[in-house]
């Protein structure tokens, strides 16, 4: 009986506009028709506010996302995506088959370990004046590994005909790609898929310019 009061509540997003992994969970939210509330959290103002005490009692890393949900806070959004695939109605976001699974599991891992962090924004300032070509190298890397894979295991989408959570993982990467100047064109695959994706609803009201932190000179 808790857990299903609990359930009752909207799940609470602590994230950032422009972050691939609070995109990525905006988009799983938004496949499975759930409604949440958004907390900003700059990465950007005072010195980051993902650095501040408070929001470090909800994400150790002080990284976003951190997710409210059920009576618990998740961060990494892997593993938040996966459970509420695990809870709640809807469109699967995990094929029911176990190779299609296992498939879907390694492009996210493939895109969510070995491509995103290496331009995400902590790193990039590490960087210095270097980051452009740092965060194009580490792209390029990734993409080059990934286009092969998809080329087997796509259909309409990254695996099959049904969307994922490596589409999910997907369309944020390629926006990161193309900010960066990443010629995507050097990755049919890519690009194809990339394209279907950003036309259904779910990606466009999860987009980086609709967001209620967005910047009014970036806003769609």
């Amino acid at each position: 009986m808790h857990l299903s009061l609990v359930c009752l509540a909207k799940p609470v997003l602590h994230g950032y506009f422009r972050s691939s992994c609070s995109w990525r969970v905006r988009i799983a939210f938004a496949l499975k028709g759930i409604e949440y509330d958004q907390v900003p959290v700059s990465l950007i103002k005072d010195g980051g506010q993902q650095f501040t005490q408070q929001y470090k009692t909800l994400n150790p890393m002080q990284q976003v996302p951190a997710v409210e949900i059920d009576g618990t806070t998740l961060s990494q959004s892997l593993a938040v995506i996966q459970y509420i695939d695990e809870t709640r109605p809807g469109p699967r976001l995990l094929p029911a088959d176990p190779q299609k699974r296992a498939q879907v599991r390694m492009i996210s891992d493939l895109i969510a370990s070995g491509i995103q962090p290496l331009q995400n924004l902590y790193v990039i300032q590490k960087i210095g004046a270097e980051k452009m070509q740092w965060a194009q190298h580490f792209i390029d890397r990734g993409f080059q590994a990934l286009e092969p894979i998809l080329k087997q295991t796509a259909g309409k989408y990254c695996v099959g005909d049904e969307i994922s959570m490596a589409d999910i993982c997907l369309v944020p990467q390629v926006y990161n790609a193309e900010r960066f100047k990443v010629d995507v064109g050097q990755y049919p695959t890519i690009k194809r898929l990339n394209e279907a994706l950003v036309e259904i609803e779910a990606f466009k009201e999860s987009h980086p310019s609709m967001q209620p932190d967005t910047p009014v000179d970036l806003r769609a």
